[in-house]
C-alpha cells in the first residue's frame, strides 16, 4: 500500500470519527463564542478537530498539522494536514446542513489528497493526486462550459468581498448567468459533480480551500489564485475555482 493510499484510509476515517460528534450536536444548545477576528466557534468545532487529530498523532505522529481550531503543529514537515472541522459555522449554528468538515493533505506544500464531507447531508468527495474524484463511491467529473454567459457561480457570501476585490468579483458576476450564495464548501463539491461552474472567493484561510483542490482537479477542473497560481499555506485567501479550464481562464480575466 503506497503512503496515498494510508492517507486516503486515514482521511476517510478521520470523516468518520467527525461526523457523530458534529451531528450530535446539530440543532442542538450551542453556546457560540466569538473568535478573534469576531468568527463565530462553538464547542462542537474544536471537539471535532481535537478527535481528528488524535487520529493523525496516533498514525503518521511526524506529520505536521494546520487546523483552525487548535493551531499549527511541524509545518516544516514534508507532510502536512490541514483541517477544518466545521467549514460554515453560521450554517452550523443557524440548523442549515450546508457545513461540511474539510480534511486535506499537502506534499511540500502541495495539496495532493482532500475531502469535503457533508455530515447532515451523508455526502463526501474525496479527491487525491493522479486519481479521479469520488463522490460517495462513485467517479465524477466537472461539466465543460467555456461560456461564462451560461454559467452558474458561487461564493459564500458577497460581503466577503472588500474594497478593490469586490469591484472584481461584480465585474464576475455581471458576466454569469446568474451568482448564488450561501454555500459554503458545498459549492466546490457541486463543481465536481458538474452542477456548479465557478466559485470565487476572498478572505479565506488555507483551512477553507487546501482541501477543494484535489476534489476540483481530480474531477477534471481548476483551482487556484485569482492569478492562476496554485493554492498552498502561503496563498493571500483569493481563490477561483471552475470546472471547466478555459472558463477559469474567461473568470480570471474578469476578475483583473
Amino acid at each position: 500500500m503506497s503512503n496515498l493510499d494510508s492517507a486516503i484510509l486515514l482521511a476517510e476515517r478521520m470523516a468518520d470519527s467527525a461526523r457523530p460528534i458534529t451531528l450530535g450536536y446539530f440543532r442542538g444548545d450551542l453556546v457560540v463564542e466569538d473568535k478573534a477576528d469576531a468568527s463565530p466557534v462553538t464547542v462542537a468545532d474544536r471537539d471535532v478537530e481535537a478527535a481528528m487529530r488524535q487520529l493523525i498523532e496516533s498514525m503518521f505522529p511526524d506529520h505536521g498539522i494546520y487546523g483552525e481550531e487548535h493551531g499549527q503543529v511541524r509545518l516544516d514537515a514534508e507532510y502536512v494536514w490541514v483541517l477544518d472541522p466545521i467549514d460554515g459555522t453560521k450554517s452550523f449554528i443557524t440548523g442549515k446542513p450546508l457545513f461540511g468538515t474539510l480534511i486535506a493533505l499537502l506534499r511540500d506544500g502541495k495539496p495532493v489528497l482532500g475531502v469535503i464531507d457533508m455530515p447532515a447531508l451523508d455526502e463526501r468527495w474525496v479527491g487525491a493526486e493522479n486519481r479521479p474524484t469520488t463522490f460517495n463511491g462513485r467517479i465524477v467529473e466537472t461539466r465543460r462550459r467555456g461560456d461564462l454567459a451560461h454559467a452558474w457561480l458561487c461564493a459564500t457570501s458577497p460581503h466577503m468581498f472588500v474594497g478593490g476585490d469586490a469591484d472584481a468579483f461584480e465585474r464576475l458576476r455581471i458576466q454569469c448567468r446568474d451568482a448564488i450564495y450561501g454555500a459554503d464548501c458545498y459549492a466546490y463539491g457541486l463543481i465536481a459533480n458538474g452542477t456548479v461552474d465557478v466559485v470565487c472567493e476572498a478572505s479565506t484561510q488555507p483551512y477553507d480551500y487546501c482541501a477543494v483542490v484535489p476534489v476540483i482537479t481530480g474531477a477534471g477542473g481548476v483551482a487556484t489564485d485569482w492569478q492562476g497560481k496554485a493554492l498552498g499555506l502561503s496563498s493571500d485567501g483569493r481563490v477561483l475555482a471552475a470546472g471547466d479550464p478555459n472558463l477559469h481562464a474567461s473568470a480570471m480575466a474578469a476578475l483583473e
